[in-house]
């Protein structure tokens, strides 16, 4: 977690997340990935994937990210954009058991950055999950 200023830009959340690729552990499919978060309060917060040797237990990036600022900062917190690195030089825009996650904490126009065929893309959230599961729900559970 970096103390930054809410104007960080798209360019710097990817770094931050490289760095956090770096560290990630991968000997099953040696993917490196880190997210960065960008939070409304203007903390960027990093996760990497941590693999297990049953896969089903991994844990990607983008969730290990969320789970760390929900620790850190509470439920409260709201994501303004989010960034996804790798150093496979391979597409990976977040997959749609991160997407749904990032669902109860992201506006929907919160930036989604990651590498693509293209090369970097941008996205709003909401066309990153056009159809995720429906936000009433979670506002009649609080």
């Amino acid at each position: 977690m970096n103390a930054t200023p809410a104007r960080t830009s798209n360019d710097e959340l990817l770094r931050q997340a490289t760095l956090a690729a770096e560290k990630s552990y991968s000997p099953y499919s040696n993917f490196k990935v880190g997210a960065a978060l960008l939070l409304e309060n203007g903390q960027v917060v990093t996760g990497t994937n941590v693999e297990n040797v049953s896969f089903g237990l991994t844990i990607c990036a983008e969730r290990a990210a969320l789970v760390r600022a929900v620790s850190e900062f509470g439920p409260e917190i709201r994501i303004v954009a989010v960034a996804v690195a790798n150093l496979n030089k391979a597409a990976s825009p977040p997959c749609g058991a991160c997407r749904q996650m990032l669902a109860e904490f992201a506006s929907a126009d919160a930036a989604i950055v990651f590498p693509a065929a293209a090369g970097v893309t941008t996205m709003r959230f909401e066309e990153v999950l056009p159809l995720g599961f429906d936000m009433q729900l979670k506002d009649k559970a609080r």
